[in-house]
């Protein structure tokens, strides 16, 4: 039998659990909702579409419009939820890292639209991550359970944060394409690239000598250290050093050697928690 991965709840979710004849957590058919037993599969066709629909070349999404023809959208929410476990048990680690920031990122814009009217920023909504409920594989999770609790915990893979969307102007932007197993490390690398080199990612003042990077690498400055970890190079604290390491990949060979050399001033960019609607 496959190992019980996550605690719903507790520690986690438990994804990886359960016999083909039953459901994760003891549930059964006949207690997951009508809408989701009836769901089509899990298949990013439909999600393609919301994204170049809703989503611009700036990855700024037209709430309004996504609000006013939600069908779709909750048509792709269903088939998260009424995936099979053993499918995604089954995958490789990129599709599953490719499924999970899909699904976080799709039902971050189900939690937008669900507002009546739409609200200024996703912080306005209570609970938004942590006490809001979604069913995925027919579990109930919180987004914060899909990024703290498996993503970053069970995959070793910090270029997620680029990848995760949390609706805010200063987040890093949505993509007009799902993300896919096969192409995952391309997209993630492109998705990096573009969030370093926006007024929200990296800035660097050589004539005042100061770096400024996103907040999300003071949040989450650990999920860099095991990878990138840099004793004598670089400045600031241990997790800033190594997110100044990861950094240097993505940027021009004179940045690279700036950065490097580490005399400089480092700080956080102001985050801007506006939605980030068209």
């Amino acid at each position: 039998m496959l190992k019980r991965r996550y605690l719903l709840l507790a520690t986690a979710i438990a994804l990886l659990s359960g016999c083909a004849s039953n459901s994760p957590l003891g549930q059964n058919e006949n207690q997951i909702p009508q809408a989701v037993a009836a769901a089509a599969p899990w298949s990013d066709a439909d999600y393609s579409g919301v994204l170049r629909t809703y989503v611009n070349a700036d990855g700024l999404v037209n709430y309004a419009a996504l609000q006013a023809n939600p069908q779709t959208l909750r048509n792709v929410v269903a088939s998260l939820a009424a995936l099979p476990p053993s499918t995604y048990a089954a995958w490789s680690d990129t599709e599953k890292i490719s499924f999970l920031i899909n699904a976080y990122n799709i039902l971050t814009l189900n939690a937008i639209i669900e507002q009546q009217p739409l609200k200024g920023s996703i912080k306005d909504i209570w609970g938004v991550w942590n006490f809001k409920k979604h069913t995925l594989m027919g579990q109930s999770v919180t987004l914060d359970t899909i990024e703290h609790e498996i993503l970053r915990k069970e995959f070793q893979e910090p270029r997620i944060h680029a990848a995760l969307v949390c609706a805010a102007i200063s987040c890093p932007t949505l993509r007009q394409e799902p993300y896919t197993g096969d192409s995952l490390n391309q997209q993630l690398d492109d998705q990096v690239r573009k969030w370093l080199s926006s007024a929200h990612g990296l800035k660097i003042d050589r004539a005042q000598n100061q770096v400024s990077i996103s907040s999300i690498f003071d949040w989450f400055g650990e999920d860099w250290q095991a990878q990138y970890a840099a004793e004598e190079t670089f400045a600031g604290s241990p997790k800033e050093r190594a997110a100044l390491n990861f950094i240097s990949n993505y940027v021009s060979s004179e940045d690279k050697e700036y950065l490097v050399q580490g005399n400089y001033k480092l700080d956080y960019l102001t985050y801007d928690w506006s939605l980030n609607r068209q």
